[in-house]
């Protein structure tokens, strides 16, 4: 039986994620600032798979102690865990210099340095076990710069994507994998003020099916949905800012 965590699993992304690996057995270690919502989730997750384990903490990502105390937590629950996604992130941003530091500084704290937190707080588990597989949620856009609203969000998945090449790179042939999802438009609580206005756009359900399948592949880098994705990145990752402010 796998033991997956998953942080900000109170709705999008999250969720649905722990909705698929309950229907492919996994318990389930989820965690999120709404509480309320993660107990309905349980109960959901009770009803449909009677078999599989939910335990829940309340966890704002930014309280450093937080973190590290719910991780170990779960690990003491379930006497240990096989993976860890960290998926709680902010999307939120504008322009720079437009007088909105406190909403561009709010998405890099969340987005790198909470984000950093998750990871430490995991790989002390995984190398104090000897195994473990880590993935970090990030983003197309972080290929490449992104302009306007984009360019904080962007520049903090961008870190947090070479923050899990540069532990790959540590881990290399060790029982502890690192996976890095880039992940297109999904559908999902964050973006549904946009999902109208946006091509590309997959369905929460969809887009997540493509997450799930590449994190038991235990792949080390996939763009998800697979299609338009993974052709579209050679060209955002190389093509003229031009082109690829048209792409976007």
């Amino acid at each position: 039986m796998t033991t997956t965590l998953i942080t900000g699993a109170s709705s999008g992304l999250g969720a649905e994620m722990a909705r698929q690996f309950a229907a492919l057995g996994h318990d389930l270690a989820l965690c999120a600032r709404r509480v309320e919502r993660l107990e309905e989730l349980r109960a959901e997750i009770a009803a449909a798979h009677p078999d599989v384990r939910v335990e829940v903490r309340a966890l704002d990502v930014t309280d450093d102690d937080r973190v590290f105390e719910v991780v170990r937590g779960f690990r003491d629950d379930f006497g240990g865990l096989d993976r860890v996604v960290v998926n709680a992130g902010l999307g939120k941003g504008a322009p720079i210099g437009t007088g909105c530091y406190d909403v561009n500084r709010e998405t890099a704290m969340t987005n790198v340095v909470a984000a950093l937190c998750q990871a430490e707080a995991a790989m002390e588990v995984f190398r104090d076990q000897g195994a473990g597989h880590l993935v970090l949620v990030s983003s197309m856009s972080a290929l490449r710069g992104m302009p306007k609203s984009m360019t904080v969000y962007a520049a903090s998945k961008a870190a947090l994507s070479h923050l899990g090449e540069g532990l790959r790179s540590e881990l290399l042939h060790s029982p502890i994998d690192v996976t890095v999802l880039h992940c297109g438009y999904i559908a999902s609580e964050m973006n549904e003020q946009v999902a109208q206005q946006v091509r590309f756009m997959a369905s929460t359900e969809d887009g997540v099916r493509a997450m799930v399948e590449a994190i038991e592949k235990r792949r080390p880098e996939a763009c998800v949905p697979t299609l338009p994705w993974s052709v579209l990145a050679p060209v955002m990752r190389h093509a003229p800012l031009g082109l690829l402010r048209r792409l976007v």
